[in-house]
């Protein structure tokens, strides 16, 4: 794997003759990057920087603030994946200090686990934090299919899923942006295909290249996507085929179409994304919390909190420019959430890059 990284770094400065910015769009390829340092590859003037590639670490903090109020209910039990645990809400509360002060959370593997935790307590009500890009949510769409067919009337959702290309527009729409190209992430176009990548490229007239997660895949994705910046050629382009065809995955489209509307979304760090989220359809709103459970607004924030997770986000600024960066935020006493998520670029750097 080594040779064939190092061929294409040397193929790679050989053709790249001006300074160009790219960005990756997946928080598995941001810390493979870091982790192999194939940033640490590139010719002088190519720059890499990273995306709002972490779907716990966008998730806005309404959102985390709504769960943590459910999670104290004594009737409620809150649950969802393990990295959601950890992620502040407006404070510098989050589900963990809940539940060591006897709130009932639970951590699941799968979504489909929430209905059997429903089933086995049917005195209480199960709340299922639902976060994720467009990869998990075919599975939370399940589970909500198979509430409804199976009658469990004490499950509820707390949705939260977003998707990756409006994000990519609000990036390119933005005012002093820099990104000239995007590696785009090869699960989400597992599932929903390239067909909304390409409209991008139309739009904006820049080159996105859909690319994997390991080393080699990378590299081959940096090095087509410079090819055709070189070029002059805004296209898309798939440096994934073994996986990721142009229709992605039918039956999963066809689920998340049944189950969940596109709708503007807030994120965290970017504000609304028109087009940013799902939310469910009316015919599954009865498993919608909201519906049910009247949830204030979020708490106030910590004025003296120095993260800037909200520029680390976007992409305008790296985990060792933030003043709290290995100090004050750890992944043990994190102050934002890409400290937080095993995909959030903070939680990289302090794993493989803060003795560099």
């Amino acid at each position: 794997m080594t040779g064939g990284v190092n061929g294409l770094a040397t193929r790679l400065a050989a053709i790249t003759t001006r300074p160009w910015t790219l960005m990756e769009v997946c928080g598995g390829q941001t810390h493979a990057i870091v982790r192999w340092g194939l940033d640490q590859l590139l010719p002088p003037g190519l720059r890499l920087i990273h995306g709002p590639g972490c779907p716990v670490c966008v998730t806005p903090a309404a959102t985390i603030d709504a769960a943590l109020q459910l999670a104290r209910r004594p009737e409620v039990i809150l649950c969802s994946y393990g990295d959601m645990l950890r992620v502040p809400g407006s404070g510098s509360d989050d589900l963990l200090g809940v539940r060591a002060a006897g709130g009932d959370v639970r951590l699941l593997t799968s979504p489909l686990q929430a209905l059997e935790l429903a089933r086995s307590n049917p005195q209480r009500t199960v709340v299922f934090l639902a976060v994720g890009f467009e990869t998990t949510a075919p599975a939370t769409a399940l589970l909500a299919r198979q509430a409804l067919r199976s009658g469990v009337r004490n499950l509820l959702l707390l949705t939260a899923h977003v998707r990756v290309p409006p994000a990519m527009e609000a990036i390119l729409s933005a005012d002093g942006n820099q990104v000239q190209g995007f590696l785009a992430a090869g699960h989400v176009c597992t599932v929903m295909g390239t067909g909304e990548l390409n409209e991008l490229v139309q739009r904006h007239r820049v080159p996105v290249v859909v690319t994997g997660f390991e080393p080699i895949d990378l590299m081959r994705g940096l090095l087509r996507c410079v090819e055709l910046l070189e070029a002059g050629q805004p296209q898309l382009a798939n440096a994934y085929p073994r996986v990721v065809k142009p229709e992605g995955n039918p039956a999963a489209r066809a689920l998340l179409e049944e189950v969940f509307a596109v709708v503007d979304q807030p994120w965290r760090g970017f504000g609304m994304i028109p087009g940013g989220g799902l939310a469910l359809r009316e015919a599954y709103a009865s498993l919608d919390v909201r519906r049910h459970v009247s949830l204030g607004g979020s708490t106030a924030g910590d004025p003296g909190n120095p993260c800037i997770s909200g520029l680390i986000l976007q992409g305008r600024r790296s985990p060792r420019d933030c003043p709290a960066f290995g100090t004050s935020c750890t992944p043990e006493h994190p102050l934002g959430a890409p400290m937080v998520s095993s995909e959030g670029a903070c939680a990289a750097y302090h794993l493989y890059r803060r003795h560099d």
